[in-house]
């Protein structure tokens, strides 16, 4: 394949050549990798659990530079959401272990035979899943991403180039020097994994448009992100949407357990992608039990957005809603919360704003649960649950290394299947065609 990654339209400053240098040049180590090293199921299991056992050895060294993050970030000015996505601790830490210790326990999904067939004149075919190649992953401030995709990378045969965020450098630096110095002691090159530079938005292009040298890339984080990545690749690229998750709350609900589900997606882990951020409720539940809902959650800490002139007559402190409370995630204490016509007025309202993460309902009456699972077009959908197990440790995948809202190729949690493609083997004794 052409390498066209080293054609430039423009003249580049000395800085901004040097970082470009920087990604093509670990791009190409990151090729070679992928192409000269096919580890056995049993050399990644060992490789993985052996990372995992290091990431808890070096908590301090880790914590230490996590703590240089954050205390940029509180200069910064950042949110309580994105402190607490970039924070780590001595738990979370072993719970990013354990999900390397989760994907060793995972089948290889490389050399599956997906299918197979023998053909009347004799020809043997099967299809058997293979390596993608090198996956670049852009994220924001998420330090478990940096582990996440280094373990399902490797586990699915793939070559990682990581392009964190600024905000999580020196975590992300610690980690990576520690994965890299456990596949050193493997026999590895350090180029197993690597880090891009972060110091510019300049580096996610570079990364994007090395056609030839990066085979997918797939951004993990917010709505500019992701949009930025999919409008701007030249490599195949996988969209992870963000989480406009809606719950709705049916006539036909136990309305008790719709409230203990509504506030579990809201208030488990707001900053989250499957957090809840609009409550739709039925307008044939009783106002009592329509205030309820919006009680318990004000009750919990959240904040309520929308029409005033629909929602004053049940709750107080009502922020008026925009357009934008309806379509982007609050990832924060706020949510919205409309009244609808019915399951039918709850999935028109979910497919106008939608982002196709994740829908959950709440009934009883068989009829409108079929109704709801037969026309929402998300990736997953929560019935009579939280959003809030829409993650790929929740599906026992381990890690995951995002939840691809596309229809193509992948949707839902990508884990190891997702992260391979297949190839067609095609065996006879001589045959020829005519």
């Amino acid at each position: 394949m052409t390498d066209q990654s080293t054609k430039t339209a423009t003249e580049l400053s000395p800085e901004r050549q040097a970082e470009r240098d920087d990604v093509l040049t670990k791009a190409r180590k990151a090729k070679a990798v992928s192409q000269h090293t096919m580890l056995s199921t049993q050399q990644k299991n060992d490789l993985l659990q052996d990372s995992a056992d290091a990431l808890e050895a070096n908590v301090p060294a880790i914590l230490a530079a996590n703590e240089k993050d954050l205390e940029a970030g509180r200069e910064n000015g950042f949110n309580d959401s994105l402190l607490d996505r970039l924070a780590l601790d001595e738990e979370r830490i072993k719970g990013i272990a354990d999900g390397l210790r989760q994907v060793v326990g995972l089948p290889d999904p490389v050399g599956e035979i997906v299918r197979g067939f023998n053909r009347p004149n004799g020809l043997r075919m099967k299809q058997v899943r293979v390596p993608l190649g090198v996956m670049g992953m852009v994220y924001e401030a998420r330090p478990n991403v940096t582990v996440d995709a280094f373990g399902l990378a490797i586990k699915s045969g793939n070559v990682p180039l990581l392009r964190g965020s600024k905000s999580a450098r020196y975590t992300n630096e610690k980690l990576v020097e520690t994965l890299q110095d456990v596949a050193e002691k493997h026999g590895l090159s350090r180029d197993i994994v690597q880090l891009l530079p972060c110091e510019t938005r300049e580096s996610v292009q570079d990364l994007i448009t090395a056609r030839g040298l990066v085979d997918l890339v797939i951004p993990r984080g917010g709505a500019g992100l992701i949009n930025a990545v999919v409008l701007g690749a030249t490599v195949p690229a996988i969209e992870t949407g963000t989480g406009n998750c809606h719950f709705y709350v049916d006539g036909s609900a136990d309305v008790d357990e719709a409230i203990k589900l509504v506030i579990n997606g809201k208030t488990r882990r707001c900053s989250v992608c499957n957090a809840t951020e609009v409550v739709l409720l039925d307008s044939a539940l009783s106002d009592e039990d329509k205030k309820r809902v919006l009680v318990a959650l004000q009750e919990a800490g959240v904040t309520i957005h929308g029409n005033k002139s629909e929602l004053d007559s049940l709750v107080d402190d009502v922020v008026q809603a925009e357009e934008s409370d309806w379509t982007d995630e609050y990832l924060s204490f706020d949510i919205t919360a409309a009244i609808v016509d019915g399951v039918e007025g709850a999935v028109e309202h979910i497919t106008k704003y939608s982002s196709g993460h994740t829908e959950a309902i709440s009934a009883k009456d068989a009829s409108v649960l079929n109704y709801f699972e037969t026309n929402v077009d998300s990736a997953a959908l929560s019935i009579n649950t939280s959003t809030a197990w829409t993650d790929g440790e929740m599906f026992g995948f381990g890690a995951e290394i995002g939840i691809s809202t596309q229809k193509l190729h992948a949707r839902g949690p990508m884990a190891l299947p997702e992260l391979t493609s297949t190839k067609w083997v095609i065996s006879g004794d001589g045959h020829v065609r005519a």
